[in-house]
């Protein structure tokens, strides 16, 4: 019998799983499977916004955007159009019901435990074609799988020891590659306007100073654009930026260098808030 067996929501970046159904079946098979969900979970970053793996009886599915991915385990004869139109809706759902500040922030596993009723529900529904049938129009992600079909894991590749330089780093035509080059930020918040606006200040304030001036410059450049280890950068200039005012300490009074270095501290936060988007699918092909 083809059926939904169960689905995750987790955070791209790291793995961290935000929410998951809580009635996985029991058999040998689909425990196995449970071990390739943490497995993939760890390569996130490095896969294209829609896979798939087959595992002998059964295929994990699963579709990245904006930072999250929604992954599905059903048995082998399940359609693939099915499939990935229940991991729409349940992306459309939590995308909705979540900001996406949340999302980033969340520091506990499953913190979004009690999505696990949509995804129960929607599980419901899709095990119930007949039903199913006349409640949603297939015609248009029938098309998008045909145009741009997932990519298929091999075992192979999922056994790999070297996760960044592995084979999941070629590029993929229509798979949505996510490469560090071409990776965009999430939409600027408030917030990060305000950063922009007191570092470039900072710079202009430091102007004098030269080399103290490029530090406020490059925070700017790095709330902006994503780059390679660009946590580490952020984190690197804002100790420059102790280290130049404790220099100055003599030039400057309390109040100029705790404004500089609060400026940094703050900046440097908000780069590390604003991370990575992923892909979004698109559903208009």
């Amino acid at each position: 019998m083809s059926m939904v067996l169960s689905a995750s929501v987790i955070r791209v970046r790291d793995g961290l799983p935000l929410s998951a159904s809580t009635d996985y079946e029991q058999g040998t098979g689909v425990q196995e499977c449970r071990k390739y969900f943490k497995m993939l979970s760890k390569k996130l970053a490095q896969l294209p916004d829609r896979c798939t793996l087959k595992t002998g009886h059964y295929n994990i599915n699963f579709i990245s955007s904006l930072g999250v991915s929604y992954m599905m385990l059903c048995t082998e004869n399940y359609p693939n159009v099915l499939a990935f139109s229940f991991l729409d809706e349940l992306q459309k759902e939590f995308i909705t019901t979540y900001n996406m500040r949340k999302t980033n922030t969340a520091v506990r596993p499953y913190c979004f435990i009690e999505f696990d009723n949509f995804i129960q529900r929607t599980r419901q529904r899709y095990n119930n074609p007949r039903s199913l049938s006349t409640k949603i129009n297939l015609s248009d992600m029938q098309m998008e799988i045909k145009l741009r079909p997932p990519y298929q894991i091999s075992m192979c590749e999922l056994g790999s020891a070297n996760g960044v330089t592995s084979a999941f780093s070629v590029d993929y035509k229509g798979a949505g590659k996510i490469s560090s080059a071409h990776q965009r930020l999430e939409p600027a918040t408030l917030s990060v306007i305000v950063a922009f606006i007191l570092s470039l200040l900072c710079g202009a304030l430091n102007l004098i100073r030269g080399f103290h001036a490029i530090e406020s410059l490059l925070q700017c450049y790095l709330l902006v654009y994503y780059t390679g280890w660009r946590n580490v950068k952020s984190f690197l200039t804002f100790g420059l930026i102790c280290l130049c005012n404790m220099y100055l300490y003599e030039l400057r009074n309390l109040w100029q260098l705790f404004f500089h270095v609060t400026v940094g501290a703050f900046v440097t936060l908000q780069i590390w808030l604003r991370q990575a988007q992923g892909k979004a699918p698109d559903y208009d092909v």
